[in-house]
């Protein structure tokens, strides 16, 4: 197993098992399952295990599995804060407390803001008073580091980034989501920084595996590296000095297995001219059932109307490369719960934004077709409730 350092220079492993796959049973988790692969995991070298408040059982079933197994001390848990649920600071001790109990613990190493999608998120967390929260918590030894994961794009990501000491951060990263959400760019800022980039969702949770077009699977197969088409995922990340943990959600024996030993041999680097060119041509076949040429350049961008013309396009791609649930589920991420509206339907059609688009894309009448494709009247209505929940003012 390789390692990678953090912050404060601890070795992490570059493989970090995600928890939020565990095979369920008769409606929760099948713990003996999830115990066998956790503990393959453990003896291949696996030292960060990832949870959430939000898995349903995650937490309960991964503190049973380390303290029957007494691997506490050989192991460093992450888990998150629902701060989409907090609004006052009370809030924030009843969720941690109960976090601990599920746990088993009375620490956490690694502990995450979960889910920012906007700089307003923090700000509403900031007037609560989590900064002292923070303080308060690492200085007791109960949160020895603190991070936030994050959906939302590139310009909040930094913002959040540069609005705080973090100690780490989350973000969805692999070859398909280059330029969108936090992106290369977000990436190479948090390491310019100084702080370490766990990634999540590195094979877009499995399709980047099991949604390939046929023609991708062809090319792969007959590729001279013989990678799998998860091995040409996490290779690609590991070739990045600047990922620190890269997380599986792994829910058998032979996924850790195999996961466990490209993360053995993959080293930053490694990667050639020619593997970056193939894996253009895969991405090239995923985007060959796109609806919108967009390439997410931003030389469209800023829209004097605050449209988020990459963004958008991104979700409705992806509505048609992979399912219009999960191209829907990314606007409402990335577009729908900016503090700041960012919808098709504020363009007033002054047309700038095509006099520099490299693609010479139709923006304007695309921006339509996308809207009426993502926001359907029943998405409006809850992506309106959503942001009237997230935004609401806190309590004191």
């Amino acid at each position: 197993m390789h390692y990678r350092k953090d912050k404060k220079g601890n070795d992490l492993s570059i493989l970090g098992f995600g928890c939020m796959r565990f095979t369920r049973k008769g409606g929760s988790i099948d713990i003996p399952k999830a115990e066998k692969e956790i503990m393959k995991a453990f003896e291949a070298g696996v030292n960060y295990y990832d949870t959430a408040y939000i898995y349903s059982g995650s937490e309960d079933a991964l503190g049973r599995i380390v303290e029957k197994n007494g691997i506490r001390d050989k192991i460093n848990i992450a888990t998150k804060l629902p701060q989409y649920l907090i609004t006052s600071r009370s809030a924030i001790d009843k969720y941690f407390e109960e976090e601990l109990s599920r746990l088993r613990t009375d620490y956490v190493d690694y502990y995450l803001m979960h889910m920012l999608t906007d700089i307003a998120m923090w700000e509403k967390l900031k007037a609560i008073g989590i900064e002292d929260w923070i303080k308060e918590k690492k200085a007791s030894g109960q949160v020895r580091n603190v991070g936030f994961s994050y959906h939302g794009n590139t310009d909040n990501f930094i913002k959040i980034l540069d609005d705080f000491d973090w100690d780490f951060c989350q973000i969805q990263y692999n070859y398909l989501d280059e330029v969108s959400q936090a992106g290369r760019d977000g990436l190479k800022a948090a390491a310019k920084k100084g702080i370490p980039v766990i990634i999540m969702e590195p094979l877009r949770g499995g399709k980047l595996v099991n949604m390939l077009p046929k023609r991708a699977y062809e090319l792969i197969s007959a590729n001279a590296r013989k990678w799998s088409p998860a091995e040409w995922g996490l290779r690609w990340l590991y070739n990045q000095p600047e990922v620190t943990v890269v997380l599986s959600g792994m829910n058998s024996e032979e996924m850790v297995e195999e996961n466990c030993r490209i993360a053995s041999e993959a080293d930053a680097g490694e990667l050639q001219d020619k593997d970056f060119a193939f894996l253009e041509e895969i991405k090239k076949e995923i985007q060959s059932k796109e609806k919108v040429g967009c390439t997410g350049c931003r030389y469209c961008m800023p829209c004097p109307q605050g449209v988020d013309i990459p963004g958008t396009f991104r979700c409705y791609n992806t509505m048609y490369s992979e399912s219009k649930a999960d191209g829907r589920k990314q606007f409402i991420q990335t577009v729908g719960l900016t503090r700041e509206p960012a919808f098709a339907t504020q363009c007033i059609e002054c047309g700038k934004c095509e006099k520099h688009c490299p693609q010479n894309i139709p923006i304007r009448e695309k921006l339509k077709e996308a809207d009426k494709a993502l926001r359907p009247f029943h998405y409006k209505l809850a992506i309106g409730v959503a942001r009237k929940f997230m935004f609401r003012k806190p309590s004191k």
